[in-house]
């Protein structure tokens, strides 16, 4: 059975259509991107406090093929329809939209929205997207993140439950 919910956007032109309505009503689009492999309280942290930027959230989640192209063969362990299902289900997030490249440059390209979200863990780090957004004036907004809380770490800990 397919997961389906109408936060969940598989066409771009459908999802260009909800961003131009959105700058229409002068709302501000913020989009964050990840893998939300396995769901944590890092990864609901830091999707509150990037609602709490705008007005509208949007969430480019990695495919599958991408996370297996950066991560290793064995991930994601939630395939991508889950994983979008799951984050649907948050009142933060207002949309997710799924991407097979290794990041969201294209996308964040396509959609331009008024703030890029990424943890503070990136700080000093090249953010895709990021020259396009300086380059359009456009904002790069740094969040706490909660240290330790990760799915690398949550898989670990399983691990060693064997």
């Amino acid at each position: 059975m397919l997961l389906e919910n109408p936060k969940i956007i598989t066409d771009k032109v459908v999802l260009n259509s909800i961003v131009t309505s959105a700058r229409d009503r002068k709302e501000t689009i913020v989009f964050t991107n990840g893998c939300f492999d396995i769901i944590h309280p890092g990864h609901v942290f830091i999707l509150e406090q990037a609602k709490a930027k705008g007005d509208i959230l949007i969430v480019g989640l990695n495919s599958d093929s991408s996370i297996k192209n950066f991560k290793s063969s064995d991930r994601p362990i939630c395939n991508q329809d889950d994983r979008a299902y799951i984050l649907a289900a948050f009142s933060c997030v207002d949309y997710i939209i799924i991407f097979d490249e290794d990041t969201p440059k294209k996308l964040i390209i396509d959609i331009t929205p008024d703030i890029l979200v990424k943890g503070k863990d990136y700080e000093g780090k090249e953010i895709a997207g990021s020259k396009y957004m300086l380059d359009n004036n456009k904002k790069i907004e740094l969040v706490e993140i909660i240290d330790g809380k990760s799915t690398s770490n949550i898989i670990d800990n399983i691990q060693k439950v064997k």
